[in-house]
């Protein structure tokens, strides 16, 4: 293993009936503003919930977060930061509204543009403190620093990061997860099982204990995601999905060991071009990716296959093989395609997606940087 620094400050409030906690975690003299979606946390009880938690605070709403928000959506609530005098923001949501409140947070205390603060990455100054209120798990964005806004305009998702802008607190209760929809239930699994491979299939550093508690989340996704889905309302399926979906992201598995976000940059350009769900680029994007990188990882995938899948027999390139089948059953059997195609992408598009990633400037790719755009368009023809 490498040296490393572990430093992640969000307090996370796990279990049933904790929204009530707010009251405990937000300062009483706060003015807050709440960020929202669509609507949703109004049928399902959440709101409810956040209003009596806040009956005595002072507090204003900005509703409409969408799915992969886009810049633009987000400058109005801006607007209201600086006309109520917010000094505290609260997202009650998936990884998209959070992921706003965390780009909102940045630009609300940062000199400069919106749009040329996310195409820096993010490199804000500092940032209001915020909270979160988790509905949806999937993108562990409720604990780290890292979030994804898009710029429809010039068809780009852009990777922001500051160390301003880790939640202070997160609530998890997984109760408020119920009524998701399936499709939405089935993404978050997706998209927390990959951003798992993508900090485990690189290459052995003798990260033992990562290695196993990363193999615990693949497994107890693989076992909790199917059944998440035939058994909405179970307590005891949601809140493993749920921690697991935290832990996948929160940096404890990427401490000391080589990543490799390969799967991810491809799909954040798939989605900026062709509004794919997120989740769902990933599924079709990460069998290829391990197909066109079996030498390099053919360590790390023969050790996954062995301790998720038990896949044992065989001579190497079938074990391999069978892997990356199993890998891609996996996403299927959550309902979701595993070909570009799928989704009408074909090979006339792959310069379109090159150009984008050369553009974001992600020319090399990786764990050792040595994947290239030509590479990627090798994987992405095979991805069709």
């Amino acid at each position: 293993m490498r040296e490393f620094t572990f430093q992640n400050p969000t307090r996370i409030i796990f279990g049933k009936g904790q929204i009530q906690s707010l009251r405990d975690q937000i300062p009483a003299d706060a003015r807050i503003l709440m960020l929202a979606g669509g609507g949703s946390i109004k049928t399902n009880g959440v709101y409810q919930q956040v209003r009596e938690a806040l009956s005595e605070r002072t507090w204003v709403e900005h509703w409409g977060i969408e799915p992969n928000p886009d810049v633009t959506g987000i400058l109005p609530a801006l607007e209201l930061v600086r006309s109520e005098r917010v000094n505290f923001l609260l997202a009650v949501g998936g990884g998209s509204v959070v992921d706003a409140a965390k780009f909102l947070a940045g630009i609300a205390v940062t000199a400069g543009e919106p749009l040329a603060l996310l195409a820096r990455g993010g490199r804000f100054t500092g940032a209001l403190p915020l909270g979160v209120v988790l509905t949806a798990p999937g993108t562990g964005s409720e604990s780290n620093s890292t979030g994804a806004i898009s710029n429809r305009a010039t068809s780009q998702k852009q990777i922001f990061s500051s160390p301003h802008c880790f939640p202070q607190f997160a609530i998890l209760d997984p109760e408020c997860t119920y009524t998701l929809p399936a499709k939405h239930v089935a993404n978050g699994v997706v998209d927390a099982y990959t951003h798992v491979l993508e900090q485990y299939l690189t290459y052995p550093t003798g990260g033992m204990l990562s290695d196993r508690i990363a193999e615990g989340i693949l497994v107890t996704l693989r076992e909790c995601g199917p059944l998440a889905l035939l058994e909405p309302d179970n307590f005891v399926i949601r809140a493993n999905l749920m921690w697991s979906a935290t832990l996948a992201l929160n940096g404890l598995i990427g401490l000391g060991v080589p990543q490799d976000w390969t799967t991810h940059h491809i799909g954040h350009e798939l989605t900026a071009l062709f509004g794919i769900d997120h989740a769902r680029s990933l599924a079709a994007v990460m069998p290829s990716v391990m197909k066109a990188r079996r030498q390099q990882k053919a360590e790390k995938i023969l050790q996954y296959g062995a301790r998720v899948f038990g896949i044992q027999e065989g001579d190497l390139d079938h074990r391999i093989d069978s892997t990356i089948q199993q890998t891609r059953k996996f996403f299927e059997s959550l309902g979701l395609q595993t070909r570009l195609g799928a989704y009408g992408i074909s090979e006339a598009d792959i310069p379109r997606i090159i150009a984008n990633l050369k553009g974001a400037r992600r020319v090399r790719l990786g764990e050792r940087l040595d994947v290239t755009l030509e590479q990627v368009a090798g994987i992405l023809k095979d991805a069709i």
